[in-house]
This record gives structure tokens, C-alpha cells and sequence, in this order.
């Protein structure tokens, strides 16, 4: 007996879902595939960095001496010697980060998830910083949240100007090493007085860093959530100094918070992969990290450089960007007169892709702001690239 589908268009949605919105880099992805496109659209690690062999041996040697546990169902929270291994890493003098408050998640776009089903319902305060990440911004939507945003400058998040807007606030999502979008990074000054600020207002700050090991001077700053663990949640992944393939990533909370967080994660998908988790800390145990760490540091500072150079030569007056010291990205300001989606157009047509910066605001979006990103694309075609939104930028004042 064949039984007709019915017909999609039928079917009640819940209100959530409806107001799911495919993230605009997703969508630009799409279009970058084709091999004739200068990308600098893509927040993609550099294949170049991904330790093929060291993971290929890795998971030989778990599954040949460890397979029918790897290959089994795993605790929630994640697998202990990994969780052991990341506390002692977030551990320092004046802190210690116990095991229990680490958990294991697919991904850090789990971890924001998870946040927000735990501390956000409609209508909840959220403090995002301006420009903030877009993948932040799409998991907290989810959960109709009012979000408020943090005032920056050059120097990034603004402090003191969460005094008139933290009445209430569940949370304050930062991410205070080479911002996404920015590239930005918090000085020790303003992380002192974040933290403080924070805790003084009642204000659980999240603390994401996907890209604080990736400084080009090989000095990683200060950690927030060793100046307050009992105030500050930090997320941090493999995906940037490993490779993203893998999805893992993980949460450092207190330990009430992290125990809500793994209810979350039971109802989620049960536990992360217990055969991922054992062949990283078969990878991370031994120092490697320490050895190819500065590897992917030495290839994205020349390459930042390379873009740097390129846009001081090709961009036009009145155009300004940012000059990060570590991770993944330059922040792009253009003459107000000129909407980036508009550019993103025409240089589209022209063969080069990148990352309008509207979609970063959570509220009042600069459509004079664009991202690029630097890391995936060969020095001679960041030239050329740059020499053709330079024309096109100049073509437009």
C-alpha cells in the first residue's frame, strides 16, 4: 500500500522554527566553492594545519588498544583523561579548574546551544558586543532573547557601558582574543575591570575563545576565567589548532551551572563521541599542541601581513581596517556612502567573496562593514583579491 506524503506546506511548524535563518556565511559558502572564486569569506582553518598523520596514528593506536570502549556509548559530561587534560591547561597559579566543571560538546556551536536553553527565556536581556559572532547570535535567537548591545571602540568592548544596560541581564558574550569579526582583542586593563564589572552587576560573562592560542607573538593573554572561575564561563575547541572536522569543543562553568548545561546535553544527543575524545587526548597529551601551536601561528601572521600590505596599497582613501595580532580575521570600515551588500555583489562578479559586516549586528547593523578572512588563501591570490575590491571599493566613492 503507498502512502502519499502530505503535503509540506500543510504542516504546522512551531513558532521557533519558523523563525529559524540559515546564517549568511553558510550561504555565501555555497557560492565560494567554485575554485575560480577568491574566497575571503570562509572562517575556515587552513587545511595546510591539520595534523592528518598524528590523527590517522592516533586513531589507530585507540581502536587497536582501546576499540571496543571508543567504540561504545560515553558519559555525558565526555571522557575523563580529556576533561582531566583541559582543567590542567585552564589551571594556574592562582586558579584551579577542577574536572568535574568541564564538559565535553559537539563543537563550540553546542556550548552556545546549551547556553541558551539553560540561561536564557523569551524576552531575557542578553549583552552582545558590537559587531558580535554571527554563529552566537543565531543560537541565542533561537531562544527570543532582547538582545542589548555592549558599546566598543578600537580597542574593543566597552566596559563601562554595561553600568545602564545590565539590569537583568542573563548573560554577556565576549569574545576578548581576535574577535569574531573584529580581530580585535581585549587589553589585561579591560579584562580586569570586565570581570570585576561582571560580578559586581550580577552578570555571567561568557568568555569565548576559539583563537587565543593563534597570537603571531606566541604570548596568549590572560584568561578571564582564571580571574573569577565562579563568575566567568568559558568555551574553548579543538576546531582552530586541530582541525573542525572533528566537532569537539567544551565548556568550563561552576559546577551548578555545568550541571544544568549536561541535563541539556543528556536531552541534546546523549554525549559527544566517545572515539573523537579519546584520539584527541591521545593527540594533546604529550606536548604535541606546544610543538604545532607555532606552525599555524607563523603561517596566518605572514599571511595577515601579506592581506595588510595589499590593502595599504590597493585600498583607497577613506577606507580603515584593523591590524590583528592573532587569529583569523580583518575588520573592514568603508566610506559610509557604500553598502557592503551591494559591493559583495559586484564582487561576486568579479570572482572575489567575502562577508558583509550587517549581519554581525544584533541591532542598528553598519552597512559600511565587511569581513575578510585570510587564512585559506595562497598569498598571490590575497593580492589579486585585494587589488579588485580595491578598484571596486574606489569605483563606488
Amino acid at each position: 500500500m503507498k502512502i502519499e506524503n502530505p503535503n509540506p506546506i500543510q504542516w504546522q511548524f512551531s513558532e521557533r522554527a519558523q523563525q529559524l535563518q540559515s546564517s549568511f556565511i553558510r550561504e555565501i559558502l555555497k557560492i565560494t566553492q567554485r575554485p575560480e572564486i577568491i574566497s575571503f569569506a570562509g572562517g575556515l582553518p587552513s587545511p595546510a594545519t591539520f595534523p592528518v598523520e598524528r590523527m590517522k596514528a592516533a586513531y589507530d593506536k585507540v581502536l587497536t588498544e582501546n576499540g571496543k570502549v571508543a567504540l561504545q556509548y560515553g558519559p555525558t559530561d565526555g571522557y575523563a583523561p580529556l576533561r582531566e587534560w583541559i582543567a590542567g591547561s585552564l589551571s594556574t597559579e592562582g586558579s584551579t579548574i577542577l574536572p568535574e566543571q568541564i564538559l565535553m560538546t559537539s563543537g563550540s556551536q553546542q556550548a552556545l546551544d546549551l547556553l541558551g536553553k539553560v540561561l536564557i527565556d523569551e524576552g531575557s536581556r542578553v549583552l552582545v558586543e558590537t559587531p558580535s559572532y554571527l554563529g552566537a547570535l543565531q543560537a541565542f535567537s533561537v531562544y527570543r532573547p532582547e538582545f542589548k548591545s555592549v558599546d566598543t571602540d578600537e580597542a574593543g568592548l566597552v566596559p563601562s557601558s554595561l553600568e545602564g544596560i545590565a539590569q537583568g541581564a542573563r548573560m554577556l558574550y565576549a569574545l576578548p582574543n581576535f574577535q569574531n569579526p573584529t580581530g580585535r582583542s581585549l587589553s589585561v586593563e579591560r579584562r580586569q575591570e570586565l570581570v570585576e564589572t561582571c560580578a559586581r552587576l550580577g552578570v555571567p560573562l561568557i568568555e569565548d575563545d576559539p583563537y587565543g592560542s593563534l597570537s603571531y607573538k606566541g604570548a596568549p593573554s590572560p584568561k578571564m576565567v582564571a580571574m573569577n572561575p565562579d563568575g566567568v564561563i568559558y568555551m574553548g575547541s579543538f576546531s582552530k589548532v586541530l582541525t573542525p572536522g572533528i566537532r569537539l569543543g567544551y565548556v568550563c562553568a561552576p559546577l551548578p551551572l555545568v550541571r544544568r548545561l549536561e541535563l541539556a546535553k543528556q536531552a541534546a544527543d546523549l554525549h559527544t563521541a566517545q572515539l573523537t575524545q579519546m584520539v584527541v587526548h591521545e593527540v594533546v597529551k604529550d606536548g604535541f599542541l606546544d610543538q604545532h601551536i607555532p606552525t599555524i601561528r607563523q603561517l596566518y601572521g605572514d599571511q595577515c601581513q601579506v592581506m595588510l600590505d595589499a590593502m595599504q596599497q590597493h585600498f583607497p582613501a577613506g577606507v580603515s581596517w584593523t591590524k590583528p595580532e592573532g587569529g583569523m580575521f580583518i575588520w573592514v570600515t568603508l566610506p559610509q556612502q557604500i553598502d557592503a551588500m551591494k559591493l559583495l555583489e559586484q564582487s561576486l562578479a568579479a570572482r572575489v567573496a567575502f562577508v558583509p559586516g550587517a549581519p554581525f549586528y544584533a541591532n542598528d547593523p553598519a552597512t559600511n562593514t565587511l569581513r575578510l578572512s585570510f587564512v585559506t588563501v595562497p598569498p598571490e591570490r590575497i593580492r589579486e583579491g585585494i587589488a579588485v575590491l580595491g578598484k571596486l571599493i574606489a569605483d563606488m566613492l
